[in-house]
Formats: structure tokens, sequence, C-alpha cells
């Protein structure tokens, strides 16, 4: 067998690699961390795209830049342009060849031509059975007909009018015989005798009239009502005066070439199939071009742009219920090309692949991050942090290779699936030389063998999975810690929210991955506080109502921390306001602006009670504000712990360096 390779042209890559959805989710990522909800992020990612990917903003302003284009085309009465103008020049030479002659016929001739109605239809009309004089006369107003004959079928049918061009004196015979098989195929459809067999066979003979290619009936359906409904928004496009001379040019050329009765009963069939036709065809459009346009032309230019204003409105996604699926790709082609077809269906992949990795789950109808997602938002969060400190001063960066436990102590114990310490490379080749004495290729019997037999060729060291041992660290004191963020509207009109959420993401993932044994707990504190997961998080937004609790937030985290008795206690707050609501006896919150005494009073409570629990409380304030300035200082004389006026841009490098600094102080 013989093989010839050429460039592929079939569509997207076949050996591109696996969609990577995790850049998709870097970048929806921003938006999220930013404070934005996951399905919001998702929409603005798939409008603005990514990477070497268009998104649908881009696809919409191709769309209008394509409108803008059909429009400058030319104008639809081109037709009738041209129709008066052929039709002038044959009277004229009638009349060039009539004027030489004396004879009262010439006269009675010349009468008949002045006589002729101003409408172009009626004029054509009345000139069908006219004995022409003039051979050049007689000429022209074949060509006349020939045009209309051309170009009314191309309205009908894109394309027919280079069918026509032929000059084999049977093409038109050949457009009646494929009109009369068309109705018969239709009506064999209607009644459930249509097979796909029938269709390829009249494709196989008529296919030429057809450039679009249709694949079944079905398809060649859509492009005749498409075409169509253009056509009826020809007429719509045009002045009264204008549809009329139109209609009655089309009517005129059919029944002169013995088509009226075919093209009414396809005309019937297809009102049949699309009930849409019986409508008005809408409202017109309004060309700017100057040149005049073909009347196939100018239907193509409508029809191009009855699809472009459906693609736009399905591209603008604003719409209840909008989906990508909501685009049609064979529409997206027509206007934009294969290219564009690749990019639609990257993004649509975007969102399946999403899911179907593991990144977002629909919960109730509502799109939310899983836990495997927000871990990686954490993580990136949690990088841009450490990107912003100092290099070498604080002795944490980002190490891949590297375990998560403190010093070496010299000991060392078998490798466990798990384990992120570093494998001990002599004890681990050690075992591996006990355990199989012909690692040395048979000159040694055993470890103890005189090196003198190890000379020549290097020996060999066969390593199995019992073989590995890491390097045991000594335990490092864990710690307990309560991150308390303010949830209050305040944040979100001064635009904090957006990097609050990052740094308790950023804590969620330092903790997870530089400290797995100690625990953490995020609360959320508005009129009411609450505990937030890390899944929380992600999808979190403010709350809007009066009031911020930290009395109530204190709480909770007292609770946290006294079921953890044996591990360290830390405890910071992110704020941008002091306290203005607090818990009563009932249970129910108590807003008061300026805060009522009885406020300030449970909260500097519950502030005593760390101190008691030997919890410093590091407050890190959003906003240079007075009073809130005299209330963390109070809060600082009675605890002990630190006051940092934090730049909301820099909240997560705060947090981080405080945390890392109190573990270091503990380790100690």
């Amino acid at each position: 067998m013989t093989y010839r390779y050429g460039q592929y042209r079939g569509g997207a890559d076949p050996l591109a690699s696996p969609y990577d959805a995790r850049a998709a989710l870097d970048e929806l990522g921003d938006a999220v961390l930013a404070g934005s909800d996951p399905a919001a992020a998702l929409r603005d990612l798939i409008r603005r795209g990514m990477q070497g990917q268009r998104g649908l903003d881009d696809m919409l302003r191709r769309v209008r830049e394509r409108q803008r284009d059909v429009r400058n085309r030319g104008r639809l009465d081109g037709i009738l342009e041209q129709a008066r103008a052929l039709l002038d020049t044959a009277i004229g030479q009638e009349r060039a060849e009539l004027f030489p002659d004396p004879g009262d016929d010439a006269r009675m001739r010349e009468a008949e031509l002045d006589s002729l109605p101003s409408d172009t239809a009626q004029a054509i009309r009345r000139l069908a059975d006219y004995d022409w004089r003039s051979a050049a006369a007689r000429e022209t107003f074949e060509q006349l007909k020939d045009l209309l004959r051309r170009q009314v079928l191309d309205s009908q049918f894109r394309g027919m009018k280079d069918a026509l061009e032929s000059p084999d004196p049977e093409a038109m015979q050949r457009v009646k015989d494929m009109l009369a098989d068309l109705n018969q195929m239709l009506e064999a459809d209607a009644r459930g005798e249509h097979t796909q067999e029938d269709f390829d066979a009249f494709m196989d003979s008529y296919g030429d009239m057809f450039p679009d290619r249709p694949a079944n009936l079905e398809e060649l359906v859509d492009s005749l009502v498409r075409r169509a409904m253009a056509a009826q928004r020809l007429m719509a496009s045009l002045s009264p005066e204008q549809r009329d001379e139109l209609a009655g040019l089309m009517q005129q050329t059919l029944a002169d070439a013995g088509l009226a009765a075919e093209m009414a009963r396809l005309a019937d069939a297809l009102r049949a199939r699309r009930p849409e036709l019986d409508a008005d065809g809408g409202p017109g459009e309004t060309m700017t071009g100057n040149s005049p346009l073909d009347l196939g032309d100018a239907t193509t230019a409508l029809a191009d742009l009855a699809d472009l204003a459906e693609l736009e409105t399905a591209l603008r996604q604003d719409y209840p219920g909008a989906r990508l699926d909501d685009i049609d790709e064979a529409a997206v082609r027509r206007a934009l090309g294969r290219a564009a077809v690749d990019d639609m269906e990257a993004l649509r992949q975007t969102e399946r692949e999403l899911e179907r990795q593991g990144y977002l789950q629909r919960s109730a109808g509502k799109l939310e991050l899983t836990p495997k997602a927000v871990r990686r938002l954490g993580e990136t969060a949690l990088r841009r942090v450490f990107a912003e400190l100092p290099e070498g001063g604080y002795g944490d960066h980002e190490q891949r290779d590297a375990g998560q436990a403190g010093e070496y102590t010299g000991a060392t114990r078998s490798w466990q699936f798990g384990d992120e310490q570093a494998i001990d490379a002599p004890a681990t080749v050690r075992n591996a030389l006990l355990r199989d004495a012909t690692a040395f290729g048979g000159r040694a019997g055993a470890a103890g063998q005189d090196r003198r037999h190890w000379e020549g060729d290097p020996p060999r060291v066969r390593l199995s999975a019992e073989d590995f041992e890491v390097g045991e660290t000594e335990r490092r004191a864990s710690a307990a810690v309560c991150l308390l963020v303010d949830l209050s509207y305040s944040m979100a009109i001064r635009g904090t929210w957006g990097v609050a959420k990052q740094t308790a993401l950023a804590l969620h993932a330092l903790v997870r991955s530089r400290f797995p044994q100690d625990s953490i707990q995020v609360i959320g504190f508005s009129n009411y506080a609450r505990e937030l997961r890390e899944t929380d998080l992600a999808g979190l937004g403010w709350d809007m109502v009066q009031g911020t609790n930290l009395h109530h937030a204190l709480v909770l985290a007292g609770r946290y921390l006294d079921r953890r008795p044996e591990q360290d206690p830390v405890v910071l707050i992110v704020t941008d306001g002091e306290p203005t609501a607090h818990l009563r006896r009932d249970g129910q919150s108590w807003f008061d602006w300026p805060p009522a005494p009885e406020t300030l009073e449970l909260t500097l409570a519950e502030v005593d009670k760390m101190t008691r629990r030997r919890a410093s409380l590091n407050i890190f304030m959003l906003v240079d504000d007075e009073r809130l300035s005299a209330f963390v200082d109070e809060v600082a004389r009675r605890n002990g712990g630190r006051v940092l006026r934090a730049q909301p841009e820099r909240l997560g490098e705060y947090v981080v360096k405080d945390f890392l600094r109190a573990r270091r102080v503990s380790k100690r």
C-alpha cells in the first residue's frame, strides 16, 4: 500500500496534548480571589478568553465589524436600477430605428412606446408581445429578461445566477426539472416516504445548484427558508413604490419563464414546514453602500445580516438561561471562519473540563468550586504572598523538594507512602547492598569483601521500594490558628474584601502545606459571626448588613481554642472598623452606632478571656480611623498583642509574616 501525507485541515490539532484545566482555573481564580463568585468569574473568563484563545467579546467585536462590512456592500434597489437602465436602452434603440421611417406604422409604434407606464414591471409586461423593429433593441430586451430570470432565481436559490450563465439552451429546462423533483421530494417527505437515498440521488443530479452542499433534506430546507426570509426582509427594506415594482418584476419574470406554478408549490411546501415564513419578514435593513446590488447579492447580504444579528444575540449571552450551546456553530463558521469555531469549542471545553477534572461542581443549580480547586487557589494566593516577601528575611520560600517537619535528628526510618522528608541516600544504598549480595556482578560475596575485587566495572545497585529510608526530624510544636475576618458591608465599599479573601486562602494553604500539625479556623463576622470552611471562602461574598460583631467572633474563637489546649493559640483579626454589634443573652445581635457601651464592654471581656488563654491578639487595621485606633490600642494594652496598620494590597504579606513570626516564637 502507498500513503500520501499532507497538511491536516480537518479542525483542531488531533495530536494536541490533553486539555489542561489548571491554566483555566488559575485565570478563573484571579477573579475569585478578587472577590467574585465562581459563576460570575467563569462568565468573565469566557467573555475575555484566555492566553492564545479568543473570548466571546472578541468574537462579538468581529461580528459587529462584519455587520458594518455587509451594510457597506451597496444599495438594495440595484435590480430596479439595472432593469430600468436596460429597458430605457432597448426603448432608445427602438426609437432610433423608427425615427427615419416616415410611415404611419412607425408613428404608431412610437405612440405605443410613449404610452408605456413608468412602472418597470408593467412596462416589461406590455412589451412582452411587442414586435421589435430594431435587432439591437430586441437583443437588449432579451438581455433584460435573462438578467431578471437569473437574478430572481438567485434570490430564491443561492448560486442559481451562475448556473444559468451557461450558454446551454437546456439550462432553464434543467431548472424546471430541479424544481419539480424538489417539490416531489418535499411532498414525499410530508407523507413519510422520503429516504436519504432519495436526497443523495437529487444532489447527484442538481448538486451544482446548491453551493452550500446540504447533507440532508432538513439542511436544504434550512437554506431555502433562510433565503426566503431574507427575500421578505428585502421587500420590507424598500419603499412601498419600490416594493410594488420589484414584486411585479419577479412575478412577471417567473411567469415568463414558466416557473410560477412550481415556485408557488415550493413556497406552500416551505410554509407548511416552517410557519415562520407566514410572518411579514420583520423590520427592514438599512444599507449604507453606494453601489447597486444584484437581487441575489442583495438577498445574500440580508441573509448574512440576519445570521449576524442572531449570532450577536447569542454571543452577548445577556438573556436568562444563556448557554454556550445556544451559539450555532454553523453561523460562527459562516461569519468568522473555521478558527473561530475552534475557539468556541475551546470555550465550551473550558467549562466542561473544569467540571470533568474536578475543579467545578453544580449543587442545586449553583456553580461551586470543589475542595480541589480551592486548595489550588490557596496555593496561588500563597505563592503571590511569598513573592512579595523580602528574600532571605524569613527563611520560608517555595521549595518543592523539602520536607515539612523540623530539624533532622540524625536517625532514619523506612520510607512510607506519603512521606515528604528527604531520602537518606547512604542508608538506602546500604539496605540495597545488604539485601542483594549479587549487586557487585558476582565479584563480591558480601559487603565486607576486599575492595580489590571492586576494581574494573562499577558495581550495579538494584533498588527496591523497601530499601528507601528517610531522615527523621524533630517534631515541631503545633498551633491552633484563628483568623477573624470582617465581612461587613464597609469592607465591600472600601474595596478590601477581595484581599481579605485572598489572605484567608493563603493562610489556609500555608498551614496545610508547611505546618500540617497545626489546625486553623476562619471566622467571618458582620452582625453575627460564623465559621467558614475552606471551600466556603472562594465563593464567599460580603454581608450587606449593619454591624461589626467582633464579640461573637471572639466567643467562637475561644471555643475553638478551648478544645485544643495542647496547641499554642494564634489569633489574627482583620477589620476596617470598631465593634458596633454584640450578642445578647437571648442569642440575638444588637447593633448601635456609635457603639453602645455594652458592646465595647462585652468585646473587651472576650479580649481578657483570650489573654488568660495566653492567646495574643494581633489586629490588622485596614483603614486609619480614630475610633478604631483607640479601640485596638486598648486591646493591645490589655492583651499584649500587636496592632498593624496594613495597606490593603499588602494584607496577605502582613498576615503571613506575622504568622511565621509567631510560629518561630512558639518553636523556641
